[in-house]
Parts: structure tokens; C-alpha cells; sequence
């Protein structure tokens, strides 16, 4: 690959950067072509390894490889023999999406903004999803939850939390989310009405694989009772579950809890 094709996969990668849209680059550090990248982008591919077939399977390797956000070094086999792939991801930031402009979601907003999510609150109530209430939000939606899906990309590693506490609101944003690989989905209500929630989503055709992703009651229980202890739980719920993770006490291998200093 020239000095200038390789000059122009780095001003796209930085394009695509800039744009908070995802990509991954494929280089091969080993074998032929040596050196030659691949830059793989939401929905295009730039460059060639001088073979459409090997291409292909770098490329696909690249977006599952984005979609896990991970980054590592592969052998494969390449046209000319084996070969050493180093794959670079690039995801967009993570992104929370908050339906209902509640007193929770004021919270919520403010602490996903100190650990780097970017904010999108949504609802269709002018008055209450305004910038006064939501200074820290990146992007404010007056829309109905359905309509705000079917108008964005929703990438694998956003979060959305269903906060509006009222079933015209939650349902089309549950079976809205439920359409997307959000990596989380969590809606609020008791046990009880997450259970009528259940019911509803099965009458309306969900499968029980899809009504299995979505977290109700939201929160880990932490016993929170005020807004800002309830954002708490929900983002503990949420870090926990995009590190595998129950949100249990500590404990090491053997199983015994471990103290924090």
C-alpha cells in the first residue's frame, strides 16, 4: 500500500473518530502483504490485502472484534500463507439513553456525564426535557420513544433506561430498544409491574430471549430511595453488566469475600 493510500486511511480513521462513528483497522505486521492496512468503517471498507475473498474475512473479523471493543493480534491464514493481523478498534464513545425527563434522569444524566457516557434524553414533553433541567445532556429529544429509535444508529455499547414510569411512554420504548443491540436495557417499576410489563411485551409477540435482556426492576438493590441513590444503582447495574458482572459482594477465586482498602 502507498505512502498516500496509507496517508488517507489515517485522515478517514480521524474522520470517523471526529464523528463519534465506529471503525477498526486491520494492518498485517506479519507475512505479505506486509504492512498493508484495512480500514473498516460502519458501512464501508478502505484498502485491500490484494485479495477480495481474504478481504472479506479480515473485515468481518474486524467488526466483531469492534463490537466487543477489543483490540489483539491474530494469525491467519492469508493468499500468500500465514499471516499476522493486528486489529485496532475504534468504537464510538458509549452512549446513555434516558426515556422519560424525570427527577431520576436529572441525576442519572449528571453522573453517566463524569464517567464519559454521552446523554441523550428523551421525551416527548416539552416542559420537562428542557437544557435548564438537563444542563449536562448531550442531546435532548422531544420525540415519542419509538420515533426517537427509528431516528438513530444505536450502537452495541449503549445503555438506554427506561425511567417514564407510564406504559404509553415505556412500551414502545421497550419494544423500540428491544429492536437494537444495545448492550443494556433497563426499565423502571416494581416487581409487579415489571411482571403485567412481561405479560404485555409476550402479547405483543416479544420472544422470551428478548424480554430475558431487559432489567427490571432497574437498579442493583442498594436500598436507594432518593434520585440521586437511584442513578447510583442504575449505573452500578450498568457497569456491572457491560463487565459480566452480578454486582455482588468482592470475592476471590475461592469464593470468600475480599476487603477494599
Amino acid at each position: 500500500m502507498s505512502a498516500q493510500a496509507t496517508q488517507s486511511i489515517f485522515d478517514l480513521l480521524a474522520d470517523a473518530i471526529r464523528a463519534g462513528s465506529r471503525a477498526a483497522v486491520a494492518t498485517v505486521i506479519k507475512g505479505e502483504p506486509g504492512g498493508a492496512k484495512l480500514l473498516v468503517l460502519a458501512d464501508d471498507v478502505i484498502g485491500t490485502f490484494g485479495n477480495s475473498v481474504f478481504d472479506q474475512q479480515v473485515s468481518q473479523e474486524a467488526r466483531r472484534l469492534l463490537n466487543l471493543e477489543r483490540s489483539e493480534t491474530q494469525s491467519m491464514a492469508g493468499p500468500e500463507g500465514e499471516v499476522e493481523v493486528f486489529f485496532e478498534s475504534f468504537p464510538p464513545p458509549p452512549t446513555l439513553i434516558i426515556f422519560g425527563a424525570v427527577h431520576v434522569a436529572q441525576a442519572l444524566t449528571t453522573y453517566a456525564k463524569q464517567l464519559g457516557y454521552r446523554v441523550v434524553v428523551v421525551d416527548v414533553r416539552a416542559k420537562l426535557a428542557t437544557a435548564e433541567r438537563f444542563p449536562d445532556a448531550d442531546e435532548i429529544v422531544l420525540e415519542w420513544p419509538d420515533v426517537a429509535l427509528e431516528n438513530r444508529t444505536v450502537e452495541p455499547n449503549t445503555a438506554i433506561a427506561i425511567l417514564s414510569h407510564d406504559p404509553k411512554f415505556d412500551e414502545p420504548a421497550l419494544l423500540g430498544s428491544l429492536a437494537t443491540p444495545a448492550r443494556y436495557i433497563g426499565a423502571v417499576g416494581s416487581r409487579k409491574t415489571n411482571a403485567d410489563r412481561r405479560v404485555r411485551l409476550q402479547e405483543a409477540g416479544v420472544d422470551e430471549a428478548s424480554i430475558q435482556r431487559v432489567r427490571g426492576p432497574i437498579g442493583l438493590d442498594i436500598g436507594a430511595s432518593t434520585p440521586e441513590e437511584m442513578a447510583i444503582s442504575i449505573l452500578a447495574e450498568i457497569i456491572a453488566s457491560e463487565r459480566g458482572r452480578k454486582g455482588g459482594p468482592l470475592t476471590t477465586a475461592s469464593g470468600k469475600i475480599r476487603a477494599r482498602v
